[in-house]
């Protein structure tokens, strides 16, 4: 078993509902969340909306490989309505973002999968939840 963070943000729709239903999807499709953060308010990142987000970050115990959890939060992305995933720095309004933060002590670099998330120091929308949440033994999460 393993712990994952996973970034949780919507700006679109009933925000707070898609997270909570997210939640339950996570917990169907992924495993036990074990810790929760507040959600916070913030603004946009990365592009301009009149549409607020909410953030969150989860700790989900987890036997899916990083790989594995890669497809199955982008599957409940999809399943949750979001058509199109930002590519290339340009962003957009959601109803639901997952990022896979951490995983474990795991540090990978592929293409299409960068753990610990790339872009997460430089987001407080991130950096604030997962501090509240986290455990000491990540010092990846210092800011």
């Amino acid at each position: 078993m393993t712990e994952a963070y996973l970034g949780i943000g919507a700006n679109l729709g009933d925000k707070e509902g898609n997270i909570l239903r997210t939640y339950e999807l996570i917990e169907q499709k992924v495993g036990k969340i074990a810790r929760r953060s507040s959600v916070y308010k913030s603004e946009p990142w990365g592009f301009q909306s009149q549409n607020e987000f909410l953030n969150t970050v989860i700790c989900v115990e987890t036997e899916l490989s990083p790989r594995q959890l890669l497809t199955e939060t982008q599957k409940i992305e999809r399943l949750m309505g979001r058509t199109r995933k930002s590519r290339g720095g340009m962003y957009h309004d959601r109803i639901i973002d997952i990022d896979i933060l951490l995983y474990g002590d795991e540090i990978i670099n592929e293409p299409d999968l960068v753990i610990p998330h790339p872009l997460m120091k430089e987001r407080e929308f991130v950096m604030k939840p997962l501090n509240e949440i986290s455990k000491c033994r990540h010092n990846i999460i210092t800011t």
